[in-house]
């Protein structure tokens, strides 16, 4: 069934004239998440597995990511996490644009910042940041509708909306060439696109509410892991669902040990002398129906009755004894031991807080953290960080592209510009943690108490570009524009003095 695409494209860059297209026999890697179909079939007419009932579909896989973000240990971890990658701050934005580096002039500079700050008001994003952020890490994706006015594209983008991951799917159509040169075969690109729908992640999708999006009015930023076969895009919490299923198991089983356990139970021995085997256990039961009281709550109804049918684990134990034993008994069943060990469970969580890279430290919500001197900091906190800025470049390429077609549709830069200059162009996330300010403070107090042991040698072994770039850590840009600070400073300090001078006289 043919659709119509919905949406809009942005005009192709042109091949410069003479450009040799690459071919090769190996496809371009990509961690974009995708189906693939052949050319001329369209999304509808190839096999694609739309129902989730062997559990391997992307949807459902979305599914268990967020009933596993549900478990508490998991998602005090996604907390942690969140809370370290997007800063709240009442009097700045979470992100700011960074241009070092970049060769344009400041006019266009200066568009480009107004337009990325209309940007994160189309996102809403001071307000939304941090949802943002946590749905993208759970599901493993995220996607935005841009909206544009058809008639007038240079007004720019008018408005972005979140999509349901598990109604939209990316599609590419592929048609196989054989090079005549070499006579390799690859594939060939012919057209990419999503498709939507409510119905998409169902096992009866009806083809006729899908629509088609065009490539550009739709916003991709997924986690970019793939699974061991590259066949698909996975969650970050992919690696720890195992270990989310293994102590929610084990968590069941403590309780059920607990309960079972736990408390004492008595041993009735009841001496039925030389009765029959069948009269002796109808005496059993005659004497345990007249001593066993057993009342039973109703919660939904609040009503109480008597349940004398059904015997529990908890309940005593009624045994007959032969004549010429000791007699009729009772003697009391201890409970189980080492209750309060769960090294097992805690095993597992510390398990999972690994699997999530968050340090095993914030576990232990007593523990106390130390914020002092650089030094101390643990090596675990360190590689925390360092996680943290990795997801923080990727969750920033949902700014940049909207970025990027807000540039092209307003006319300020093409496509081809924009490939030249979007490595120099990055998202700078703001640091309101107070362990990262004091991390900073003590580095800098570090440098420069080295800069004054090495006094009485500059300028005799080493320079003073050697201490300040070195030592100090400043780039040429820093220097030239220190100096010229100090060099302001220091006039002004002359001219200060002359007054004072001419008031004396």
């Amino acid at each position: 069934m043919a659709m119509n695409l919905f949406g809009f494209e942005i005009g192709k860059k042109s091949s410069a004239k003479g450009e040799v297209k690459a071919i090769s026999p190996i496809p371009k890697q990509s961690d974009e998440a995708s189906t693939t179909v052949t050319s001329g079939g369209g999304y509808y007419g190839q096999y694609v597995n739309l129902s989730d009932t062997d559990g391997t579909s992307d949807h459902e896989l979305i599914r268990k990511y967020r009933e596993a973000s549900l478990q508490p240990e998991c998602d005090a971890a996604i907390s942690d996490i969140v809370d370290s990658a997007i800063a709240s701050s009442e009097e700045s934005s979470p992100v700011s644009l960074s241009m070092i580096g970049l060769q344009l002039p400041d006019k266009v500079k200066k568009q480009i910042i107004n337009e990325f700050n209309r940007v994160l008001k189309l996102y809403k994003f001071n307000r939304n940041a941090s949802e943002y952020f946590r749905n993208w890490y759970i599901d493993g994706k995220s996607f935005f509708n841009v909206i544009i006015d058809p008639k007038n594209p240079k007004r720019g983008i008018l408005d972005i909306r979140s999509v349901e991951p598990t109604h939209i799917n990316k599609v590419k159509e592929v048609e196989s060439k054989i090079d005549p040169n070499t006579n390799l075969e690859y594939e060939s690109i012919v057209d990419e696109y999503y498709i939507y729908s409510p119905d998409l992640s169902s096992n009866t999708a009806d083809r006729s509410s899908a629509i088609k999006f065009s490539n550009d009015s739709i916003i991709q930023v997924n986690s970019g892991i793939m699974d061991p076969g590259r066949t698909r895009t996975v969650g970050h919490l992919h690696k720890s669902m195992k270990l989310v299923n293994q102590l929610r198991y084990m968590e069941d089983s403590l309780v059920v040990y607990r309960v079972s356990r736990a408390p004492e139970r008595r041993i009735f021995y009841i001496d039925v002398g030389n009765l029959p085997k069948g009269k002796a256990e109808e005496y059993v039961q005659q004497v345990v129906s007249r001593y066993r009281n057993k009342l039973v709550y109703d919660a939904n109804t609040g009503a109480i009755s008597d349940d004398r049918r059904h015997m529990s684990m908890l309940e005593d134990f009624y045994l007959p004894r032969r004549e010429g034993g000791r007699g009729t008994e009772i003697s009391t069943l201890a409970g189980g031991e080492n209750l309060g060990q769960i090294d097992d469970v805690v095993f597992f969580q510390r398990k999972l807080y690994r699997a999530l890279n968050v340090p095993t430290a914030r576990l232990e919500q007593e523990t106390s953290f130390s914020v002092g001197r650089a030094s101390e900091v643990s090596r675990e906190e360190v590689k925390f960080q360092k996680f943290i800025d990795r997801l923080r470049k990727k969750f920033s390429f949902m700014l940049l592209d909207a970025l990027r077609i807000q540039l092209i549709l307003k006319g300020i830069i093409t496509e081809d510009d924009w490939e030249e200059i979007e490595e120099n162009i990055n998202i700078g996330f703001i640091e309101d943690n107070y362990f990262a300010e004091l991390k900073e403070f003590e580095i800098l107090r570090e440098r420069l108490e080295m800069s004054q042991m090495l006094e009485d040698i500059v300028g005799k072994y080493i320079s003073d570009k050697y201490v300040r770039t070195v030592i100090l850590k400043q780039s040429e840009e820093d220097i030239m524009r220190l100096d010229k600070e100090i060099a302001e400073e220091e006039a002004n300090e002359d001219i200060d003095d002359e007054d004072i001078d001419d008031e004396d006289i």
